[in-house]
């Protein structure tokens, strides 16, 4: 399947009352984020080299925004999409590919949050959104990342980039081939920090669908959540306050990040995430002329999506299903299995008709001893025909092997 198309497109440039995708609770959590403006025209003009957004891309910059789409991200459902595959200039947003990069890291142990970190002369010279480094400073990975997510620091990016990769240039090849395994099509990056171009440099570029693909790796990351939903925090000993760049966190209920960026050519670009009621949505904006449009434009998807759209939720884990399996040679006949997640169907709200069916794939017999928690076969939940999603089934209890006396006697 081409990487570039979503698993299910709902809507393209609107909403639609319909559609179903299966989700587990525990796959990742969930966003879900709806566009708001479906009137809005289509651009097809590539952005120009000009210094100001304004004058490089007026008739773009003069909606709203130039490219958006609104992701599930369980299912990567794309339910808005105007004009998703644009690439357009990243700016800061950029940073979201350094922080994937670092999470996976901290994730398979190769990175702790307290590592130390030491910056470079070069970092130390960083300009934009910054915490003043100097040169020989030293602070933890966590203290560097919270700067980067919060406060969108150039200057601790490129200290991060520098220990992670040994150097901006191989660090910087990481992040394409990172992006390339992701599959992200209309992404490329020059720089870790998404600065505007030296002349004779390129852009980083990506799209609001390749955007919307990587906050939807980026949300599995509980710490970087936590950081991205930070409003202000204390750095340096307290002689320093970050400040999120992302307005949202305070003004929407439910939002959790995850980046903006903001030069003149790119434009106010927002990433933005929302949890409310085991429903998940991103929203990404890219172009926006004004920063309170780029605000108001992704916080009026989200909020339509939510109302909208929800997960209805299908099983609980652990709980039991309506079929049995036999047990050879077990203390116990047969085993009943469980639900080893949550499990929620992704719908519209008024869609009573949502239709799916699951289908259980269990073994003809299992030979004791079971242990508890072992898996029995998958559940595999079918909408319009297609598997979405297949969860394994386990079991409640050990079952213990019968013994040679309890067959003979019957368990007397």
């Amino acid at each position: 399947m081409d990487a570039r198309k979503p698993d299910i497109t709902i809507s393209r440039r609107r909403f639609v009352r319909g559609g179903v995708a299966f989700a587990a609770s525990l796959c990742a959590p969930a966003v879900f984020a709806v566009a708001a403006d479906a009137a809005t025209r289509r651009h097809s003009r590539a952005p120009k080299s000009s210094a100001s957004a304004a004058g490089a891309n007026s008739a773009a910059l003069n909606s709203p925004y130039a490219t958006a789409c609104v992701m599930e991200p369980v299912t990567g459902t794309i339910i808005f999409d105007h004009d998703m595959h644009r690439p357009w200039p990243t700016a800061s947003l950029a940073k979201m590919m350094l922080m994937l990069i670092v999470a996976e890291k901290l994730h398979d142990g190769s990175l702790k949050l307290t590592d130390k970190v030491t910056t470079s002369a070069f970092a130390a010279k960083m300009g934009g959104s910054q915490v003043y480094l100097k040169e020989d400073e030293t602070f933890s990975l966590q203290e560097m990342m919270q700067a980067v997510v919060i406060h969108s620091a150039n200057d601790a990016s490129v200290a991060v980039a520098e220990y992670v990769g040994g150097s901006v240039e191989a660090f910087t090849v990481m992040m394409n081939q990172r992006a390339a395994a992701l599959g992200l099509k209309d992404t490329h990056y020059y720089s870790v920090h998404g600065l505007p171009p030296a002349p004779g440099q390129q852009p980083d570029v990506s799209s609001a669908y390749d955007l919307a693909v990587m906050a939807r790796e980026l949300v599995k990351y509980p710490d970087l959540l936590r950081w991205a939903a930070t409003d202000t925090a204390p750095f340096r000993n307290g002689t320093f306050q970050l400040r999120n760049t992302n307005h949202l966190v305070r003004t929407f209920a439910g939002c959790d990040g995850l980046k903006t960026g903001f030069y003149d050519q790119a434009g106010f670009n927002v990433v933005a995430t929302a949890r409310r009621a085991g429903l998940r949505l991103i929203a990404v904006v890219l172009g926006s002329p004004r920063k309170e449009e780029n605000f108001s434009a992704a916080s009026t998807m989200m909020a339509q999506g939510f109302a909208d759209y929800e997960m209805r939720q299908i099983a609980r884990r652990g709980d039991a299903i309506a079929r049995v399996v036999p047990v050879t040679d077990g203390a116990a006949s047969t085993v009943r299995p469980v639900w080893s997640e949550d499990a929620s169907v992704f719908t519209a709200r008024d869609d009573e008709k949502a239709g799916f069916t699951i289908d259980f794939r269990l073994p003809a017999s299992i030979a004791a001893p079971i242990a508890a928690g072992q898996s029995i076969g998958t559940a595999v939940v079918v909408v319009d025909g297609k598997s979405r999603q297949e969860l394994p089934l386990m079991a409640p209890a050990a079952v213990a092997r019968d013994t040679l006396f309890q067959r003979l006697t019957g368990g007397l």
